[in-house]
């Protein structure tokens, strides 16, 4: 959208569960004293939290966490990708679907389909039903 959206789109978290620990961040510009650049590895985990603030306006921001793991390897070296490790469904009555694209609605169908079949065999069956409501497809 061409726009700084004034916080960074991640942090580590680790062995000592503080918040933004180092050394893996998500950032568009390096910040010397968040000591948050390294390189990616395997088994990183590393928040995926999106969000936008408007000021005097509004803000939103979704957080997730995701791990480090290794993807394709060619001539041109190691690739990675992350992988989703915490499961919860994000809120749809804050959803407008009329300006979402094909691939964020999908993303979001995909994702909540993991929310359900990874959560709902240790809920109720009320739970489970409130649980197929919230991560219905939109």
């Amino acid at each position: 959208m061409g726009i700084d959206y004034q916080c960074g789109t991640g942090h580590g978290i680790g062995f000592v569960l503080n918040v933004h620990e180092a050394p893996n961040g998500f950032r568009w510009r390096v910040v010397p004293e968040r000591f948050d650049s390294a390189v990616l590895e395997e088994g990183m985990v590393t928040t995926n939290e999106p969000g936008i603030y408007i000021e005097g306006s509004h803000g939103i921001r979704l957080e997730n966490e995701i791990v480090t793991k290794k993807a394709e390897k060619n001539m041109y070296g190691q690739f990675m990708e992350f992988e989703v490790v915490t499961f919860a469904p994000l809120d749809l009555d804050a959803v407008d679907p009329t300006i979402m694209t094909k691939e964020e609605k999908d993303y979001l169908n995909w994702y909540h389909g993991q929310v359900f079949e990874k959560v709902s065999p240790h809920l109720t069956a009320e739970e489970r039903e409130w649980l197929k409501e919230y991560t219905r497809a939109i």
